[in-house]
């Protein structure tokens, strides 16, 4: 069963300089646990199938014309059948007046009721977009972050392989730490995986014999990030005498992540390697495959063209 995250009232209306009407208690214990949002027209027109109670709901213009048309007992009628159906918050947007009978409404079944000077679907975008990554699925990995030539890289592997030092040579050539030892990982959209650190241990490195490490003190704010999107997954192994790897780039590789599959590769790590300058050269050559060009395919392409095989 998945996990259910949620956001506390007290963060959305922080997020979003909300004016608040009514709070039936403090918003820090308002718990909200539906990325989605809803536009109540059918609603208070009377059809109430497949109302969602956890929604976000909200007034719009269009909302608060029909209402405004209403006698104030008609207008009652209407708001107290809706607000009899508990939705999670209703929020009047574009600064709107709030009408009175809503408010005695969200006071006698105890919904909050807030409002806000921007216009309906800029907020409901920009509330839509905040719900996603707080409320989205997420799991915890442990590796290591780093966004290297604007490329989110995560590196998986046994403890001691080198994750942390060659994390921080990368940090010295101008690259971000995201996160050491442990990832959160959330699923922020159908196609996109966003990592980050734990709160306790950001910008921390763990170096074995010289022990935790400030990245952000040592290097300064350009050596580190907040999140980054997870691109590409690299997978740290000793080096095993006569194993078979990859010498040419043609095999897709792919690591399944919350549902999502990410580009991944392995690479053996042994005494002489330069782990930052490979996974350099990793990063800038998964950018140049998004881009549309695979070297790889092109130097297959020439070699068959070479021996006189003709291209598929």
């Amino acid at each position: 069963m998945e996990e259910l995250h949620t956001v506390t009232l007290a963060r959305i209306i922080d997020e979003f300089s909300l004016e608040t009407m009514h709070l039936p208690d403090l918003p820090e214990n308002i718990l909200i646990s539906n990325k989605h949002v809803n536009r109540p027209g059918l609603p208070l027109v009377g059809f109430y199938d497949h109302f969602e109670e956890t929604r976000v709901e909200l007034i719009g213009n269009a909302e608060h014309i029909y209402l405004k048309n209403f006698s104030s007992e008609e207008r009652r009628d209407h708001l107290e059948n809706f607000f009899a159906h508990k939705p999670a918050c209703l929020i009047f947007t574009s600064d709107l007046d709030v009408f009175p009978e809503a408010i005695q409404a969200a006071e006698k079944h105890g919904i909050p009721l807030l409002r806000t000077k921007e216009r309906t679907s800029d907020f409901m975008a920009a509330l839509i977009a905040f719900l996603s990554v707080q409320l989205a699925p997420r799991i915890t990995r442990h590796g290591v972050l780093v966004e290297i030539y604007g490329e989110g890289v995560l590196l998986l592997g046994d403890s001691g392989i080198g994750k942390s030092e060659t994390a921080i040579e990368l940090v010295k050539r101008g690259h971000r730490l995201v996160a050491d030892d442990a990832v959160d990982i959330k699923r922020v959209s159908s196609k996109t995986l966003v990592g980050e650190a734990p709160e306790i241990i950001r910008h921390y490195v763990e170096l074995r014999g010289i022990g935790i490490v400030d990245v952000r003190r040592l290097f300064g704010m350009g050596g580190v990030g907040m999140t980054a999107k997870i691109d590409l997954v690299i997978n740290l192994e000793h080096w095993v005498q006569g194993k078979m790897y990859d010498r040419v780039g043609l095999e897709n590789e792919f690591v399944d992540l919350l549902g999502i599959k990410i580009p991944a590769i392995t690479i053996p790590v042994c005494p002489g390697r330069n782990l930052a300058i490979i996974l350099e050269i990793a990063a800038m050559n998964h950018r140049q495959k998004k881009m549309g060009y695979n070297t790889a395919e092109e130097f297959n392409n020439r070699l068959m063209q070479q021996m006189g095989i003709p291209l598929e």
